[in-house]
């Protein structure tokens, strides 16, 4: 297969530049955009207001108490669905394989793009310069051979930047690359991946894949791919996924409690490693266990998901769905299994900030 040319296009500051742009008396001034009573929330903020320790998902409140004189502007989700539009409509002028995450950000493969003599670089580089000169808006971009080192390209020169890793430098570059910077990896993670001896790719790279797969299940063999630069993910032009799960059958009845739950954790173990490999696009809403019983009936019962930045991976959670949908008959199961109810992450952001508005 040749080599795939990928870009991550992400917009800077996104909400906030556009207000900006609408209004130019609010340049040079610390704003966010978000919710500005009640338990609001800040969406995204400028450059100005960061200065200040302010970042997106932090309360209104204290984002006031460390920038008093921060506006906080309300949402105008068509504005931005629109200029997002425009986006798109600049990147179809050199592919039509793109990927979106959200109205900000994208993935575009342009290794069959005979534009800029097909040089992605290039490409990335016009597609900021058009994005700048018709929409009076800056992106960064990222251009590498897969989408993993892409993403991280992007947030490498930010804001309004461009930084290529070619196929030659990935080695030396994930070599001092943090652990941190794998998406999925989250302070828990790291502190594993730590305790282990790895703070950097180069240092992951040496730990045995057994001891990875057996630490971390099927997440631990990705975790090792993605720390060689290894990634073989498509951009996918379509296909939105409403949940994902895993469930087993079994040889043998489980017929105690105890039995149910081990096999809950090895099922749990699964979807993790499944679901790290979608979390740029989907945000999970929902949990859910199902079971079916020895007499072939079966029961899903399924749970919201707090929205207080709990994580959804809560084993406690799901052992008592687990308890509540076995006692719907009291009898052996014959099958088990664990999933998540999922929202791609743009609608995520339009109904979080809609819901902190209040």
């Amino acid at each position: 297969m040749s080599q795939r040319k990928i870009i991550h296009i992400d917009a800077d500051s996104f909400y906030a530049s556009v207000e900006m742009r609408e209004d130019p008396s609010l340049v040079g001034h610390p704003i966010a955009v978000g919710g500005r009573t009640g338990r609001g929330v800040i969406a995204t903020c400028n450059y100005e207001a960061r200065k200040f320790g302010v970042h997106s998902a932090m309360p209104s409140s204290r984002a006031r108490q460390l920038c008093p004189q921060l506006q906080i502007l309300k949402p105008r989700f068509e504005l931005y669905r629109e200029v997002s539009r425009q986006f798109h409509q600049v990147f179809n002028r050199y592919t039509d394989v793109i990927e979106p995450l959200s109205l900000d950000e994208a993935y575009l493969d342009v290794s069959a793009a005979t534009a800029c003599r097909g040089s992605a670089t290039l490409i990335a580089e016009d597609i900021r310069a058009s994005i700048k000169r018709e929409l009076n808006l800056t992106v960064s971009a990222g251009v590498a051979p897969n989408k993993f080192l892409a993403k991280v390209g992007s947030d490498w020169n930010k804001p309004d930047g461009c930084f290529t890793i070619a196929p030659e430098q990935v080695a030396e570059f994930v070599a001092d690359l943090p652990v941190a910077k794998i998406n999925g990896v989250g302070s828990v993670t790291a502190a594993k991946l730590e305790k282990l001896g790895a703070t950097t790719c180069g240092e992951l790279q040496k730990i045995p894949l057994e001891t990875l797969a057996r630490r971390f299940g099927k997440y631990g063999i990705r975790l090792s791919r993605l720390a060689h630069g290894d990634d073989n993910r498509p951009v996918q032009t379509s296909r939105i996924r409403k949940s994902i799960s895993v469930e087993n059958t079994y040889a043998d009845d489980l017929k105690d409690t105890g039995a149910m739950q081990l096999a809950l954790e090895k099922i749990l173990e699964e979807l993790e490693s499944r679901f790290h490999h979608i979390d740029e696009q989907y945000h999970p809403h929902k949990r859910f266990v199902k079971v079916k019983f020895n007499n072939f009936e079966q029961t899903t019962i399924e749970e919201v998901i707090p929205a207080n930045g709990e994580h959804w991976l809560q084993p406690v959670a799901y052992r008592a769905l687990l308890e509540r949908a076995w006692q719907r008959q009291s009898r052996p199961v014959r099958l088990l299994g664990a999933g998540l109810r999922l929202n791609p992450r743009s609608e995520v952001r339009e109904a979080q900030l809609a819901l902190f508005e209040a």
